[in-house]
């Protein structure tokens, strides 16, 4: 399944159009590089320091692909006509069960593509293909949870129509500090 799904973003006056896909081998030396920007680095609970960590991670997703339980995309971007797809982020559908009706959201950013919109509009091709895809199984709302000390993650979330719901509050070590939970129902 995992090889055909590829979802698309439209352009922006200031980025080109977004494609998310599976992540695959041949992404290990992107993953590599875009890991050593120590803010992704505090954000995420991955460690992606040489090849052999960026392959256990692109393994991790296959195999979560293939439970069918948590959905990873690469997010690329062409640099020009002639350039080869850039990886500028990921997203990713997790804490998926058939006939639940909720599923999580999550997402970052390379570093040299923060300011263009690529969250925003890779996590809204990816609500749109959760709940196209998983609707009929039940899927009726998306979460998003963030740090409350991440405004970034806010705006994102704000910009994607996930709602702000509460605050809760820190579960270490994953989320030392208060989080904020965002929704995003189907009908949304």
């Amino acid at each position: 399944m995992n090889d055909t799904v590829i979802l698309h973003a439209g352009a922006t006056p200031s980025a080109p159009a977004l494609v998310l896909r599976p992540w695959c081998m041949e992404d290990l030396g992107a993953l590599v590089e875009v890991f050593r920007d120590p803010v992704l680095r505090r954000w995420t609970n991955s460690a992606v320091e040489n090849d052999a960590d960026a392959m256990r991670w692109v393994r991790g997703k296959e195999r979560a692909w293939a439970a069918g339980d948590r959905f990873g995309f690469a997010v690329l971007e062409a640099q020009s006509d002639s350039a080869r797809a850039r990886v500028v982020g990921h997203v990713v559908l997790k804490e998926v069960a058939p006939g639940t009706p909720s599923a999580a959201v999550g997402y970052w950013t390379a570093a040299h593509a923060r300011g263009r919109s690529v969250a925003p509009r890779a996590l809204e091709a990816l609500t749109g293909w959760a709940f196209d895809t998983l609707g009929a199984d039940g899927l009726e709302r998306l979460e998003l949870l963030h740090q409350a000390d991440n405004p970034a993650s806010c705006r994102v979330a704000h910009k994607s129509r996930y709602d702000f719901d509460r605050v809760l509050p820190a579960t270490p070590p994953s989320f030392p500090c208060e989080g904020h939970l965002h929704i995003r129902r189907r009908d949304t």
